[in-house]
């Protein structure tokens, strides 16, 4: 197999292309309203803490509401989290909230400032909404309680959905949700781990991240089950042909493959995702992802013209509508 190496942001972008301008605008650096009703909504959160010893990832849940917030700080049960260990003071911290039955999700980022009285208190840095390509493609929300693998090599050819962690030089974590079919998601050849990557918002920040540092770590679920395979080890960006075809689906080939030289692993149970009661959904949610990705658009600071115009565009009625017929086109002819 020949590698081509992706080794620096001129080759990601040579690749997937730049992010789009219209993607920093959905980006605000505080929790309006809407993220703070779509947390107290969420029984299940991606955690991932980077620090100076590494990174490392883990689930937290519980009944919807067991994580609060105010505009500038989240705050999060220590016993919230499988392992709690991995939160300290002054870790970066990325996050990722599910609502049951909604498929776009919400990214919080930030920074832990204490532990104090049983809780994790974050600074926040970022928040924005994140397209549901991947909760789609994983069919994540669909069918019962199942029962996953009991071996590593098995669950990662059965697994559909995973939590991608990185840690950028300049020290912002980023917890970036992946999703397709089960053999398609994942597989295991020996020491390393391969992944695709798929459409989506093109910000990729955690690709961004693996060029300045390959350290990573990846939590992978079944959809259905309380099991989860977390793994730790070292990324390279490739778009070798004979990587990225293992990953063909619907006919459409990978822009890049992720391959991991696995360094450690654990396949476990999660308490997080035992309290959070996925499945089946029953919970239904007043949410509506359309209407916070255009209150984040007007809450954000960029200046400019196309922001400015961007904005005035959204004031428009019926302008909700319009978004979500977008995302749903795009969702059905661009998924791969």
């Amino acid at each position: 197999m020949t590698i081509d190496m992706i080794e620096t942001i001129a080759d990601l972008e040579g690749v997937v292309g730049k992010t789009p301008p219209p993607m920093h605008l959905k980006v605000i650096h505080h929790l309006d309203q809407g993220a703070l009703r779509w947390i107290a909504q969420s029984p299940l959160m991606f955690a991932t803490f980077g620090s100076s010893a590494g990174i490392g990832v883990t689930l937290g849940g519980d009944v919807p509401g067991f994580v609060s917030g105010t505009t500038h700080e989240l705050r999060i049960p220590l016993d919230a989290f499988d392992d709690p260990r991995l939160a300290v003071a002054e870790a970066a911290f990325g996050s990722l909230f599910l609502v049951p039955g909604i498929g776009e999700t919400l990214r919080v980022n930030g920074r832990v400032k204490a532990i104090e009285s049983g809780h994790v208190h974050v600074a926040i840095e970022e928040c924005y909404g994140h397209c549901a390509k991947a909760l789609i493609r994983s069919d994540f929300w669909n069918g019962g309680p199942v029962e996953a693998p009991e071996i590593l090599g098995d669950f990662v050819a059965a697994c559909r959905f995973m939590g991608l962690a990185t840690n950028g030089s300049e020290g912002r974590a980023d917890l970036s949700p992946k999703g397709d079919p089960a053999g398609c998601m994942a597989q295991l050849d020996g020491d390393h781990l391969w992944f695709a990557d798929r459409p989506g918002n093109r910000r990729v920040d955690s690709f961004r991240n693996l060029i300045e540092q390959r350290n990573m770590a990846l939590i992978l679920l079944v959809p259905g089950s309380t099991s989860v395979a977390v793994l730790r080890g070292r990324a390279t960006l490739t778009t070798d042909e004979a990587a990225r075809k293992r990953f063909v689906v619907k006919d459409k080939l990978p822009l890049l493959a992720i391959g991991v030289e696995v360094e450690g692993t654990a396949l476990q149970s999660s308490a997080a995702l035992s309290r959070a009661r996925l499945w089946p959904v029953h919970a239904t949610s007043d949410i509506d992802p359309a209407k916070l990705f255009i209150e984040h658009i007007k809450l954000n600071k960029v200046g400019g013209i196309g922001a400015v115009l961007a904005r005035a565009s959204l004031s428009v009625p019926g302008m909700t509508g319009l978004v979500k017929k977008g995302l749903d086109k795009d969702y059905r002819d661009n998924l791969y």
